[in-house]
């Protein structure tokens, strides 16, 4: 069977219009914010990370990340005011299901390994647990072990 020139890149470009990592970008910028007590607070020190980097980031504030299959972990902390620690799952874009079905499987596996089929969300709102507010007291006796 002879295909003209004209149809047969139809049909490449239909084929490539399911592929996340030849349609999408592997990276993604979030607006991470941080909340203790229902209040936003500003100037808390993050990082974010997942399988393929990390990245700093002071609320509220943007950050470009690279996109992955897996978690990211936000551990976030501010002296004297609280810290936080959380995982956020990527989600499964519709071009990856796309991919899936136009190219028999093969262009899912290389959109996983890129994370370009794959998002977290776009605001990230962590929320912040209290600092414990140290006993103030007389230090401990010399080899006195506390527990």
């Amino acid at each position: 069977m002879y295909l003209r020139p004209t149809a047969a890149a139809s049909v490449l470009l239909a084929l490539l219009a399911g592929c996340a990592s030849l349609t999408e970008s592997t990276e993604q910028s979030v607006l991470v914010q941080t909340v203790l007590d229902h209040r936003e607070i500003a100037g808390v020190g993050c990082v974010l990370y997942n399988d393929t980097g990390k990245w700093f980031v002071t609320t509220p504030g943007r950050v470009t990340l690279r996109k992955s299959a897996g978690p990211l972990r936000i551990d976030c902390q501010k002296a004297g005011k609280g810290w936080a620690y959380e995982k956020v799952e990527s989600k499964v874009d519709a071009n990856l299901w796309g991919n899936l079905a136009l190219t028999a499987g093969v262009g899912y596996f290389v959109d996983k390994n890129t994370g370009a089929g794959y998002d977290y969300p776009s605001t990230l709102t962590v929320v912040m647990h209290p600092a414990q507010e140290k006993e103030e007291g007389p230090a401990p006796a010399p080899g006195v072990t506390l527990f």
